[in-house]
């Protein structure tokens, strides 16, 4: 059974307790950004300057999505590939981002600042893009319009699904998923 997490997330007790390999569903207000966004921002940190959205307690999902076709929020929104933000990363788990979404593995330097500042990298399912839009009930970009699809938005989610892959505790979906089914 799935758990429904609310976002951004209040208790930061919640995501410490996620488990590699749950299921949850996501509900509330996220973040999109991938790695041009993520530049900009670590840019931003760099020069002592404000961020341009509230990253506490926050949810960021790699996307990219396609232009809306009329009478939808959003076209087209399946996760990216997470290794492309992962430099940028663990300073945006300094600033207080709780949960990531995206596809693919994380590096070391991730999976640790994941473990230090309490936070989860979750994985949406690649190939089902049109699945997940329809979860999105509204979007707005909110900062780096002229990045086009990279823009950083404001979703409005509702039973978004996920799965826990990278946990505050060290786990990782990925490889123990694999152990289930090593042959030795």
């Amino acid at each position: 059974m799935a758990i429904k997490l609310n976002i951004p997330v209040e208790d930061a007790d919640v995501v410490k307790n996620l488990k590699a390999g749950e299921e949850v569903l996501l509900t509330g207000r996220m973040y999109t950004a991938r790695d041009a966004a993520h530049k900009k921002l670590i840019d931003l940190l760099d020069k002592g300057e404000p961020l341009p959205v509230d990253l506490n307690g926050a949810c960021i999902y790699y996307v990219g999505p396609s232009p809306a076709r009329p009478g939808n929020v959003i076209g087209s929104a399946g996760p990216t590939t997470s290794g492309r933000v992962d430099p940028y990363t663990p300073k945006l788990l300094e600033q207080g981002l709780k949960l990531m979404i995206g596809k693919g593995k994380r590096n070391d330097d991730v999976k640790k600042a994941i473990q230090k500042h309490g936070a989860a990298y979750l994985a949406a399912t690649g190939g089902a893009a049109a699945l997940l839009a329809d979860r999105i009930k509204a979007a707005c970009i909110v900062a780096y319009e002229e990045l086009g699809p990279e823009a950083i938005r404001e979703l409005t989610v509702e039973d978004f699904p996920a799965v826990v892959v990278n946990d505050a505790a060290g786990g990782d979906a990925y490889v123990e998923g694999a152990k289930k089914y090593n042959r030795e």
